[in-house]
């Protein structure tokens, strides 16, 4: 019996120990970072993996685009050999016999070109400049000088699609869908920190809560202690405090862990350094919203990003229809271009006697048979598109129903939140009437553990039906576009075309 109090003694002052380190946990936020769930979204923009990867993915297609642009500007080129020597053996069919000629050149060509974006075709001025000093073993014939050639060549396909324009659009496109990607990636972020948020809230509340049932368990035991030692209880009461004490400094414990785990998940999402300390603030304030379904709905399907990206893949399906179509089709290339050949000894007199030099090329691709292929692709991508429609159709259909959803959960989630905060006041009349009969002794500890577990838990419910009314408010938010504790658009639909501004 001894050897049970004695080790009873050190349970009781353990238990105190934990008590009022519990009790000083509330000085420990001061050294810690304190979050808010704006601080906290601040914090995500700069530092999630996940947004930063959108950012950059969406950088690189601008750079991509920007390259596009660049590419139909006029283009400056310059080729130099300054030295090219040849000593070959060669064969005249008129003499019918061989002869050696050896040669040393020098040349340079200057080419400036100018794609058209409207016609596909491209324009270009080139002037070759060269310098040879030939000799042949026939008659000893050496020849030393300067030749310029100067022409404009105009090159146009014909028949077929205008590759420029089509591949400036795609690549608009992949812009466009990569600054939709990013969008929603801050709005899933802001679905996911918040949640995140608000479970850190939860476990900070939650361990609040049993650091209360641990006060009231430690005061509960006090009072049954005191009866037992003044014989007015029966030991076996004593044992039951005993009971609802340690499971009280377990709850904590347990608590304290939950607690800790919800902020390293937060911080990961965050980007934060994993051993920062931090605090979550969260000051919840419950009105009821007004929501329109209607206009939900009908925001949700006009400003809803997801509908714009179906938009860019039948647009990109469209494309790739106009290149299979044009595999094997009859299609043709015309090339013009006109200018000056001249050679002189001197370099100032190349063009005394200059020579015109026109050329025009038509060229024709037909194709004659090709056993089915362009008509199989052509099918298949028929098929695509009917699959990409479909879609469409049911991405409506989706938005529509989910937004539904929401509305109708508003309302009884809001009704909850009523019934939780009734709970509360009435579970905490309870607990205080019966904790003076608790007192006088006409209840049992067991009786009075589980007024304080009916306590407890009606204060986690109302807490999270508090959250669970605001993650669904900010749900509504994501699926319409739409914020209607502000009455405000959350994108506006000229956002969208940013890249044209660049």
């Amino acid at each position: 019996m001894n050897r049970v109090l004695s080790m009873r003694k050190i349970t009781e002052k353990k238990r105190c120990l934990i008590v009022i380190a519990l009790m000083l946990c509330s000085s420990w936020a001061q050294g810690q970072t304190q979050l808010t769930i704006q601080s906290a979204l601040e914090i995500a923009e700069v530092n999630s993996p996940q947004l930063r990867r959108s950012k950059m993915n969406l950088e690189r297609f601008e750079e991509n685009l920007f390259a596009q642009k660049a590419s139909l500007k006029s283009k400056f080129s310059l080729d130099l050999s300054p030295i090219e020597y040849n000593n070959n053996r060669v064969f005249d069919s008129r003499l019918s016999e061989w002869y050696t000629n050896e040669s040393f050149n020098s040349s340079g060509s200057f080419k400036v070109e100018q794609p058209i974006l409207l016609t596909n075709g491209t324009i270009s001025l080139v002037n070759k400049l060269g310098w040879q000093d030939s000799k042949s073993s026939v008659n000893d014939v050496t020849n030393q000088s300067f030749n310029n050639n100067l022409y404009l060549e105009i090159s146009q396909p014909i028949f077929t699609y205008n590759t420029r324009k089509m591949a400036l659009k795609e690549i608009e496109l992949d812009y466009e869908n990569a600054y939709i990607d990013h969008a929603l990636q801050l709005l899933n972020t802001e679905m996911q920190i918040t949640t995140q948020f608000y479970s850190v809230y939860t476990a900070q509340n939650n361990l609040i809560i049993s650091k209360e049932e641990l006060i009231n368990a430690q005061k509960s035991h006090e009072i049954i202690k005191n009866k037992v030692d003044a014989d007015l209880s029966a030991r076996d009461e004593l044992f039951q405090a005993d009971l609802n004490l340690s499971t009280a400094v377990s709850s904590v414990e347990n608590r304290q862990v939950n607690l800790e785990n919800a902020k390293d998940k937060l911080k990961q999402t965050l980007g934060m350094d994993i051993s920062e300390a931090i605090f979550i603030i969260a000051g919840i304030q419950i009105d009821s919203v007004s929501v329109d379904m209607d206009v939900a709905i009908a925001h949700g399907l006009e400003s809803r990003l997801e509908l714009r990206q179906r938009e860019i893949e039948q647009k990109n399906l469209e494309f790739a229809m106009i290149k299979t179509r044009a595999m094997d089709e009859f299609k043709g290339d015309v090339a013009l271009s006109f200018g000056l050949i001249g050679d002189n000894e001197k370099f100032g007199s190349i063009y005394e006697t200059p020579t015109k030099n026109p050329r025009v090329s038509i060229r024709f691709s037909i194709p004659i048979f090709d056993w089915g292929e362009r008509k199989a692709r052509i099918k298949a991508q028929e098929i695509a598109q009917d699959i990409s429609d479909l879609n469409y159709d049911e991405e409506k259909i989706d938005i529509t129903l989910s937004i539904r959803k929401v509305c109708r959960n508003l309302k009884n989630l809001y009704t909850q939140i009523q019934i939780a905060d009734q709970n509360v006041e009435n579970a905490q009349l309870t607990y205080d009437l019966n904790q003076e009969r608790y007192r006088n002794g006409d209840l049992t500890g067991m009786q009075m553990n589980d007024f304080q577990n009916q306590l407890s838990n009606s204060k986690i419910n109302y807490s999270q039906s508090q959250i669970n009314y605001k993650i669904e408010l900010l749900n509504l938010k994501i699926l319409s576009l739409y914020d209607f504790e502000h009455n405000t658009s959350i994108v506006p639909m000229d956002a969208l075309k940013v890249y044209k501004k660049k």
